[in-house]
């Protein structure tokens, strides 16, 4: 027979084991006694930023005269906005400063809503000329319905080159009722041009302005984003990208 020792040797092993498996148990927590992460809100607004520093003497009729070399360099640093596509958005936000200063509409919203659509005008490998144009243009894909709102043509095709539907055009993307609409030469060519950067920034910042006079305030602002594009995963894009070019 075993001797008594030898039993108690080869229990104890058990009995710690036990000991051990209850005070874990006591200490873990109970299922549903720990707090859930909560996720962090997405945007739904973007303050404005502080206006662009602008010429006394601007060299042209172009918005991209009215804006501050200095403020244009170290803000393009800052942001990563190309130079070009800055000035546009800038000088946008200047001119209707005077021209309509109850709006409010800013530099980082316009900025915002153009790397949205196009990446500041670069999407497919499309670059800035000096005077704002964009080559390639840029078109976007053919509002048939289904995933896209349905817009039958509406130009003939003279703007988005499309007979049977349109299709949003430029670095703004606006589509072709929009831009005839509220289309201007912004840098002073005497052409009114959908793929040019300059243009196409002020055409969206009137837009905006008819559409919402109070870009500044937030129930205004998401008003004015919303009739850019109703869809709350643009309105989320939209103000992430603003926030952070505001700094």
């Amino acid at each position: 027979m075993p001797s008594r020792r030898s039993s108690l040797l080869l229990a104890a092993p058990v009995v710690l084991l036990v000991v051990a498996l209850a005070i874990i148990a006591g200490l873990s927590p109970k299922p549903g006694s720990m707090p859930l992460a909560t996720p962090t809100p997405e945007p739904t607004y973007a303050a404005p930023a502080a206006p662009p520093v602008g010429v006394a003497e601007p060299a042209s009729e172009s918005i991209a005269d009215l804006v501050d070399d200095e403020w244009l360099i170290a803000t393009a640093a800052r942001t990563g906005i190309p130079v070009r596509a800055l000035s546009a958005y800038a000088g946008a936000a200047l001119w209707k400063g005077t021209q309509m200063p109850t709006c409010g509409i800013s530099w980082n919203t316009l900025a915002a809503i153009g790397y949205v659509e196009s990446r500041h005008g670069s999407y497919g490998g499309a670059v800035i000329a000096p005077d704002g144009e964009i080559s390639p243009p840029i078109y976007g894909v053919a509002l048939a319905g289904g995933s896209t709102q349905h817009i039958p043509d509406s130009d003939n095709g003279k703007f988005d080159k499309d007979t049977q539907y349109d299709r949003a055009i430029g670095p703004m993307q606006m589509i072709p009722e929009s831009w005839k609409n509220w289309r201007t030469d912004a840098n002073a060519d005497h052409h009114r041009d959908p793929h040019n950067m300059f243009d196409a920034v002020m055409a969206a910042a009137n837009y905006l302005c008819r559409a919402s006079p109070d870009m500044v305030g937030e129930p205004g602002w998401r008003a004015g984003i919303a009739s850019y594009n109703s869809a709350p995963s643009y309105l989320h894009a939209v103000a992430r990208a603003a926030i952070e070019y505001a700094g």
